[in-house]
Parts: C-alpha cells; sequence; structure tokens
C-alpha cells in the first residue's frame, strides 16, 4: 500500500504509528545533544518543519508511562548506543503559541492562561502525593483553573520546571514552538507594549539561571531582539538561516525531494520543481526546497502553483513593502530582475523598527522566506539577498499587479496596459495622467531623487504584461542605457523604449521641453538596437516627463 504524504500532520507519533511518508530528520536530536548551550532558538520560515522537528524531540526525550521509543526503531538516531540511552529519560514541556494571534491584549493573555493550564495539567500528577508542600498546590491549582493573576502566569515556567525536577530528580527540557507569534500579532494588532515584557518575564523566569532546566529549545520564524525578550540571558544560541548549526534539519534537501518524487512517480517533474520551490540557502548549505509546496505538488499529482505563499496573507510584508521609499522600490525592481542585492542583515527584529530600518525590513523579508542568501553569509560586510524561487516571485508580481488593479479600476489597469501595447498613446497618456494622481499616498514624490520612484512605479506597472513582453530597465543598447524596453516575446508585436526626464534637471526647461529631449535621446544614442537585433521591426519610442504628480508623454515610431 502506498504511504500516505504528511500534509498537515505535525504530530511525530501520530506520522509514524499511522505510517506516513517520513523524511528522516532524527539527527536534529544528535546534533541538539551536541550543541554547547543551555538554550537554543531556531528560527525558520513557516511550514518548514519545525512543529514536527519539535514534538519529535518530545517524543524522544519524554519520561512517561508510555514508552515512545519504538517510534525510533527504524530512524538514524536508534543506530547509535549513546543517543539510545537518552531516550524517555527527561520531563519535557511543551508549548506551540501558534494559536496565540488575537487582536487585543485581553484575548492574548487569555489564550496563554488556557495553553499553559493544559501543560499543568498533562503534569497533574504532580499535586498528588507529596512532592508540592500545600502552598505549591495552591499555586499549582490557580494556574490550573486559569487565574487572571499576570504575576503567577509571568512565574509559571518556573514552577513547573521546578516542580517536575524535584519529582523526577532529572532537570526538565523546555520545548517553545512558535514562540514569536504573539509578538508579531501584538504588533500588527497595536499591543505590543504590553505584550512584550509579558513574554520576556515569562520566558525569563523559565530560561534564566534556572538549575531545574536540563536544555531549551525555541522555534519560531524570527528572532526578536535580545533586548525585547532575551534580556539577561547570556546562555542562548541562535541558530537563524545565517548559521551553520541545523542547516540541513529544516526544509528538504535535493536527494530527499528526488526520493519523494520517485515514490510518487513524479520523477519527471524534478526540473520544474527545482525552479519553483527549491533555492533556500542555510548557512553554507544551499538547495534546500520548500517541503510544504513541494508535498502539496505531489499530493496535486505533479501540479505547479503557489502552495506556501498561500497559507498566509502576507499582510505585513505587503504593508513594508508599499510603504517603503525609492531606495526600497528600486532594490526590489533589482530583485524581480532576477538580480542579488547587498544589504546589512539584523538577525535580531525589533519589530517597532520595522518601518523606520530599511535594514529591518530585508532583515524581515530573508527570516521569513521571502528572500534568501545568495553567497554564504559574512558578518563583516553586507550579504547578497536574491528571491529563493518561482513561488514567492510569482507572489512579488501578484502582490504589486494587485495593488495596481486597486488603485484604478481593473478594466482601466487593462486599458492603459492594453492601449500602450497598441500604440494608442492618446488613452495610455490620459489614463495614465489619472494613475499617477490617485498613487500620491504611496508613492511620496518629496525624496531627492524622485525619477527613481517614477522608474519602480512604471516597472511595477508593467508586471501585468509579463506573459506577452520581456521588461528590462537600465541596460545597455546603442551608445547608452536606456531607462525601460518592453521587448514582446512575438517578433509581430509592438517594442517599446522609455526614456524617463524629471523638470528641474533641465534650466528654464518646461514639460514640452523635457519630454522633447528625452525622445532625442532615444534616437541620438540608438536605444532601438537592442530590439533590431531581435528582428523586432515595429518600434515605439516613448518620452515621459515628470512635474510631481504631472505628467507629459510623447510618442513617435521607428523610421
Amino acid at each position: 500500500m502506498k504511504k500516505q504524504l504528511p500534509i498537515g500532520i505535525s504530530d511525530f507519533k501520530e506520522l509514524i504509528e499511522d505510517g506516513y511518508v517520513y523524511v528522516d530528520k532524527t539527527l536534529f536530536i544528535q546534533e541538539l545533544i551536541e550543541i554547547d548551550a543551555k538554550v537554543v532558538l531556531i528560527p525558520r520560515f513557516r511550514r518548514f518543519g519545525k512543529t514536527l522537528n519539535l514534538s519529535m524531540l518530545r517524543y524522544f526525550f519524554e519520561k512517561s508511562k508510555e514508552d515512545a521509543s519504538f517510534l525510533f526503531y527504524d530512524l538514524k538516531i536508534w543506530e547509535n548506543e549513546a543517543y539510545r540511552m537518552l531516550a524517555g529519560q527527561f520531563p519535557v514541556i511543551f508549548f506551540s503559541l501558534k494559536d496565540v494571534k488575537h487582536l487585543s491584549w485581553h484575548e492574548a493573555f487569555k489564550s496563554l492562561r488556557r495553553l499553559i493550564a493544559d501543560e499543568f495539567d498533562r503534569h497533574s500528577y504532580l499535586k498528588e502525593g507529596e512532592t508540592l508542600s500545600i502552598k505549591e498546590k495552591e499555586l499549582f491549582h490557580k494556574i490550573l483553573f486559569e487565574e487572571n493573576d499576570q504575576s503567577l502566569i509571568e512565574r509559571s515556567l518556573f514552577y513547573l520546571t521546578s516542580w517536575l525536577h524535584r519529582f523526577h530528580n532529572k532537570r526538565v527540557i523546555l520545548l517553545i514552538d512558535e514562540y514569536d507569534t504573539p509578538a508579531h500579532a501584538s504588533y500588527v494588532n497595536g499591543y505590543y507594549d504590553i505584550l512584550i515584557p509579558f513574554i520576556r518575564n515569562w520566558l525569563s523566569a523559565g530560561l534564566k539561571d534556572n538549575s531545574s532546566l536540563e536544555r531549551g529549545v525555541l522555534t519560531g520564524i524570527l528572532r526578536i531582539a535580545k533586548e525585547s525578550i532575551f534580556s539577561g540571558l547570556n546562555n542562548i544560541a541562535t541558530c537563524t538561516v545565517m548559521h551553520e548549526r541545523f542547516k540541513d534539519k529544516f526544509g528538504l534537501l535535493e536527494s530527499e525531494v528526488t526520493e519523494l518524487l520517485k515514490m510518487s512517480g513524479l520523477e519527471h517533474l524534478g526540473p520544474e520543481i527545482q525552479k519553483w520551490y527549491n533555492g533556500y540557502r542555510v548557512g553554507s548549505c544551499t538547495g534546500i526546497y520548500n517541503p510544504w509546496s513541494v508535498l502539496q505538488c505531489i499530493a496535486e499529482n505533479g501540479a505547479l502553483g503557489s502552495y506556501w505563499v498561500n497559507t498566509s496573507d502576507n499582510a505585513l510584508m505587503k504593508q513594508l513593502i508599499i510603504q517603503g521609499g525609492e531606495d526600497l522600490k528600486a532594490d526590489l525592481e533589482e530583485l524581480l530582475r532576477g538580480n542579488a542585492i547587498e544589504k546589512n542583515i539584523e538577525e535580531g527584529i525589533v519589530f517597532p523598527d520595522l518601518e523606520k530600518s530599511p535594514n529591518a525590513v530585508w532583515s524581515l523579508l530573508l527570516f521569513s522566506g521571502y528572500l534568501t542568501l545568495d553567497a554564504p553569509p559574512s558578518y563583516d560586510k553586507p550579504s547578497l539577498l536574491r528571491i529563493p524561487n518561482l513561488e514567492v516571485n510569482n507572489l512579488y508580481h501578484s502582490m504589486i499587479s494587485n495593488w495596481f488593479e486597486k488603485t484604478i479600476h481593473m478594466s482601466n489597469y487593462h486599458l492603459l496596459l492594453n492601449s500602450l501595447i497598441n500604440g494608442d498613446i492618446a488613452t495610455f497618456s490620459q489614463i495614465f495622467q489619472e494613475f499617477l494622481l490617485s498613487s500620491v499616498s504611496v508613492f511620496d514624490l518629496s525624496f531627492d531623487e524622485p525619477e527613481k520612484l517614477y522608474h519602480a512605479f512604471i516597472l511595477g506597472m508593467l508586471i501585468g504584461l509579463k506573459d506577452r513582453y520581456e521588461v528590462q530597465s537600465n541596460r545597455e543598447s546603442g551608445y547608452g542605457r536606456y531607462d525601460v524596453m518592453l521587448i514582446p516575446k512575438n517578433q509581430d508585436d509592438l517594442g517599446i523604449i522609455m526614456e524617463f526626464k524629471k523638470v528641474g534637471r533641465f534650466e528654464n526647461a518646461d514639460l514640452e521641453t523635457a519630454v522633447l529631449s528625452a525622445l532625442k535621446q532615444i534616437e541620438d544614442k540608438h536605444y532601438t538596437q537592442g530590439l533590431l537585433n531581435r528582428g523586432i521591426k515595429r518600434i515605439l519610442h516613448l518620452g515621459l516627463a515628470f512635474e510631481g504628480k504631472k505628467v507629459l508623454i510623447r510618442s513617435k515610431f521607428n523610421d
């Protein structure tokens, strides 16, 4: 019988017992044992196996009435006797904060109290017998019944680790999955300054100078800056995608994907799946695939599509990009052309800084999986970043197209593009001017170099033509560099060269003078040569002159 794919299965025991396909990542246990740190933070992208790996740790280490060692008999970790001896030897505390994403602090705190109470209930045997004093049993009871006492809840991790240590005479392994989800939600919904002190105090009580702690492991998407949550915690090892540790323990490697495709009879799709879902780098490990999208694609019998990017609304990312300044939009343009950009990466994210610090935005995109490293990371120079694969590339294109379609009515957007490629410049000019005026809230033209914004604005607009045209910008042709070239995929379609001018660079110039200068530059520098070399005969010269939100467009067809 063909094994089922573990789509949506994050409980390790269920996955193994029910015979789902499992890509063996159990050597994660070995690497964790060998790391010289009491607390380990491992940020990784959404749907990259974090929850399943933490569930695996729980079933491997947890000392319980039900022996779970049989789950590992056929897996790599069981081949080494030294590690086998550690199975089932420790009390384990496990939390997943993935659902703590509420609109208010009141609801978030209520949800956290419930999660903590559930874990106390899982260890309710502690309140039986003489392990706890009468006072400690009272505290246990208050937490178990979700008493609304913030100072008590902040100490709950300390209490539970201490009591488990005392009962089992073994230090405790503490596992917290998606630790950063509450912080993300609190930032988006306006209660960040209330939640962060609570999370800091709660984690600090369990992780800082705790003699009852054997090992703490936290996973999430982002490393929240030490000053925000991990203040004073000196024994923490952070292993982001910039580090070597655990580089191949999350996501799928080439060999693992090849085996999955072979099992499913889809080997022929290897190159396409690589194009769509490969491309991630962690430390020096390259060619990491997105596991969620690969499994979904196989489950859909090889139907290629945007699976991972559709598991989130990507709202924060979209907001930061749309509100970003001229440099961010120019960098995004460079990325969409398939090039890498250099940026200083801040490994610690402070959410309120995202709107102030350009580097923080690039860090968020990197650690969230919307960008990846293009070369081994370096801490003494900027990192090279690129879009990892076609799935993510399509997300950026879709995001920009959707924004343009919302800014003007969709039918007008399509009319704008069609009038351009059909050479109807009168219609194009009218709609484009209306479009520019309606976009003032997003494209702030008060920067020193607003032509960069005009450039990014037009390139974003032209994304809607990607099926029929290759859009290039700032490339050499003839005797210079054109601003934008639209190269038709069908030689019979119209080729277009665009040149931009901003009034202000010309002494005593007006829009008419500037636009004629743009047309003259196209002709004098033979920008059409690149199109002619490709066999394009029909070529439109398009000059665009800008003055704030006003634009004048003039055109000329190739002689």
